[in-house]
């Protein structure tokens, strides 16, 4: 399922909450990975004329940004980030459940505080006034994207952790049941 089909599978409020985010989140990845392609490509082009665009390099570094923090929600999202559950998979049914709350809360938690603490590095970098040196632009508008996506995912954890806290499953995000798919051994 992509994300301009996705349907929350939190109730209410929760719900719109979280098909918000997942479409801000395609709308920053595929906006950023497009820019930053049709940047490089016309870059090429542009050095095999002759004239390479001056301000490509800088314009790639915050599209890397733009795609890292916003990747980082939309890999909460659908449970896609690395995890080691050799013990976690070995527990009985209950304590993974609450297991699942736990590391979905701390995590959470975790989000939002680097979401303070890059929050006050971009104000910091806005103070001091600095510009980038070929887009003339303040250096801190490509730094606004970390306290984005650490904000975006917390937000999806916090909503994982509710998800679990009201189903009777054991889901690694909002849309993504916990489990491994068997589907990929049978096709070999």
């Amino acid at each position: 399922m992509d994300d301009s089909e996705y349907v929350s599978g939190l109730p209410g409020f929760l719900g719109v909450i979280d098909v918000a985010i997942a479409r801000i989140e395609a709308v920053l990845l595929a906006l950023g990975v497009l820019l930053m392609a049709a940047n490089t490509v016309a870059n090429v082009v542009g050095r095999i004329a002759g004239h390479t665009i001056y301000f490509s390099e800088e314009l790639n570094q915050a599209l890397i940004i733009l795609i890292t923090f916003a990747g980082i929600s939309y890999a909460a999202r659908h449970g896609r980030h690395i995890r080691m559950s050799a013990f976690f998979d070995a527990m009985p049914f209950r304590s993974r459940k609450l297991m699942m709350i736990l590391i979905a809360a701390v995590t959470s938690a975790t989000m939002f505080l680097l979401t303070w603490y890059s929050l006050a590095y971009l104000l910091e970098q806005a103070g001091r006034g600095r510009l980038l040196p070929a887009l003339r632009i303040p250096q801190w508008w490509i730094i606004v994207w970390a306290p984005l996506g650490f904000f975006l995912t917390g937000i999806q954890y916090g909503l994982t952790t509710v998800k679990n806290m009201l189903d009777k499953d054991i889901w690694l995000s909002t849309s993504t049941l916990e489990g491994y798919d068997d589907s990929a051994e049978e096709e070999v």
